[in-house]
């Protein structure tokens, strides 16, 4: 897996303080990192507006051969173990890809120096407006690598690692994911129940990196990207 540390962006991660705190105190205590860099795997990333954000694009540039592990962008000094992360992101397909391609795109986190391990949720858009309801049912995914790509954990507990949500592809998603222990819930567009539970993360609790994650043949846009430890 090749990386690389290129392209300067703004994208800014805001660490609050948890425990009980007044709005003030929190503001007060928060600390905003502005990060100009990030760490690629075999994907590419710019800077750009994106229906009228100020977003990092990071596109597909790896072999058609890479498992779900192979794309990532990590944020460097990222550093998570439990809390909520959330983001704006945007998922479609690159011109000329395989019509069963989704637009794949999501977030990454735990992720081990060596990129080796993470815990992953992610979407596919394209699939989230499908005149198929079985495709509508895996809108979106969690996957943990290395062991449970979603082949696996789609045959072997069919149903249980994915869910749908009402996607639409090329536009604004808000995506919401709070970590504790060995659980975690995706949250989508603001809902105030999760669309997608795990009570088994299957990697270690432990504290690690936060990635952009994006899938083969996928263009992707992600925005103000906060964290809540």
């Amino acid at each position: 897996m090749r990386s690389e540390s290129a392209y300067v962006f703004t994208l800014a991660i805001l660490l609050i303080s948890s425990g009980a705190q007044s709005a003030a105190q929190a503001r007060q205590n928060a600390e905003d990192l502005a990060l100009d860099k990030l760490e690629l795997h075999n994907v590419k990333a710019e800077l750009v507006t994106y229906l009228g954000r100020r977003a990092m694009r990071v596109t597909d540039a790896g072999p058609q051969t890479l498992d779900d592990a192979g794309r990532l962008a990590v944020v460097p000094g990222s550093s998570f173990q439990d809390g909520t992360i959330e983001v704006s992101l945007s998922g479609d397909t690159a011109p000329g890809a395989p019509p069963n391609l989704r637009g794949f795109i999501g977030l990454a986190f735990r992720i081990t120096a060596d990129a080796s391990h993470f815990e992953c949720f992610y979407l596919r858009p394209k699939n989230g407006r499908a005149e198929d309801q079985l495709q509508r049912n895996h809108s979106v995914q969690y996957i943990s690598m290395p062991g449970f790509g979603w082949q696996k954990l789609r045959s072997d507990t069919p149903g249980m690692y994915e869910s749908y949500a009402d996607l639409v592809a090329g536009q604004w998603t808000l995506m919401k994911i709070q970590v504790a222990g060995s659980r975690a819930r995706l949250y989508v567009n603001g809902a105030e129940q999760p669309t997608l539970i795990v009570n088994d993360l299957k990697q270690s609790s432990v504290k690690g990196s936060i990635a952009l994650w994006v899938g083969p043949g996928s263009i992707a846009h992600f925005a103000n990207l906060k964290v809540t430890r």
